[in-house]
């Protein structure tokens, strides 16, 4: 009777096992089955906020549950990171990722988490160019005359960032160390208030986001030396890269999605397979170019390979730079 028993129970756990996996390749399938929370570790109405609310419009339409934004901002978009990260890995908590992620791994030694250890990369969206931008009181109109009129006039560039460790920030520590030119970094909380000084001519330069610079280059307040990407951008086609004079350059701030680190395969192909779609549709890919986009549709594997590559480029920076928030 011993063996029967025996058989009995192992046969129950087999049967449970299936049964679980099952369900769970089941629930995997049918997601999403409610609303999807969406963190944006920022608040509403900047770049990264608007590029989170038109994706997650063509994944509501599309997968036919609400992907509702909730910005939780705060402590260098550590906190809503935190929040994403420590939530159940099921599919319906999701973390909008941008260069923060990257450059805060080394920026803040102390952090609660392991960003690449402890989420998996969902799928690019876009990538953002800053713009290296002067005043036009400035004399110089091309990367390589700013490099010359800096090299020759020591101590009287003053440069503009919207904070120490932001990505305008490191855009241009990037630029010192390429380049061996002396600026002073004057920070300031946020771009808005850094290119109104920039505009009256209290800075010389910035490498500012793309989306707030945009209407001051097009009006003629601001002279765009070049863009920080590595092939120019459509949205200022005249305008060439910093690569082009300085081989190698490259910084632009970058946006996709990831979820917690242990979320089911079929849900993260899933949703991959959404935002790729989501890339490839006119009215998608239009909205997003308006706010400076280059679209990096891929698998999430080369989502992966990019938040990597950003960390380990920025580490360098950091590290070799001397970059902290002080």
């Amino acid at each position: 009777m011993i063996p029967t028993v025996n058989f009995a129970r192992g046969f129950a756990a087999c049967l449970a096992v299936l049964t679980w996996g099952g369900i769970g390749s089941a629930s995997a399938l049918d997601y999403p089955t409610r609303p999807v929370r969406w963190i944006v570790p920022y608040t509403p109405g900047g770049g990264t906020d608007i590029t989170a609310r038109i994706i997650a419009q063509w994944l509501s339409e599309r997968l036919g549950q609400q992907f509702v934004i909730e910005n939780k901002p705060g402590a260098g978009n550590n906190i809503g990171t935190e929040a994403a990260i420590h939530s159940p890995p099921d599919g319906y908590t999701l973390l909008l990722v941008n260069p923060a992620n990257a450059i805060n791994t080394t920026l803040y030694p102390k952090l609660s988490f392991n960003f690449i250890r402890d989420t998996a990369p969902v799928a690019g969206i876009m990538r953002v160019p800053n713009v290296m931008e002067v005043n036009p009181s400035l004399p110089a109109k091309t990367v390589a005359e700013f490099i010359a009129y800096a090299k020759a006039n020591p101590g009287k560039i003053n440069w503009a960032t919207s904070g120490n460790g932001t990505s305008v920030h490191l855009s241009g520590e990037l630029f010192k160390m390429m380049t061996g030119v002396e600026m002073t970094n004057i920070p300031y909380k946020g771009s808005a208030p850094a290119l109104t000084d920039l505009i009256a001519g209290t800075v010389q330069v910035i490498f500012d986001n793309m989306p707030p610079s945009l209407p001051h280059v097009r009006a003629g307040k601001l002279r765009a030396l070049a863009v920080t990407t590595a092939t120019r951008s459509d949205a200022l086609p005249e305008v060439p890269t910093v690569a082009e004079t300085v081989p190698g350059y490259e910084a632009s701030a970058f946006f996709g999605m990831s979820a917690p680190k242990g979320t089911p395969p079929e849900i993260i192909d899933k949703l991959n397979q959404g935002i790729n779609a989501g890339l490839a549709d006119p009215k998608v890919k239009a909205r997003l170019a308006e706010l400076g986009g280059m679209l990096i549709p891929g698998s999430p594997a080369d989502f992966g390979k990019l938040v990597a590559a950003e960390t380990d480029k920025w580490a360098k920076v950091i590290k070799e730079g001397g970059v902290s928030l002080e």
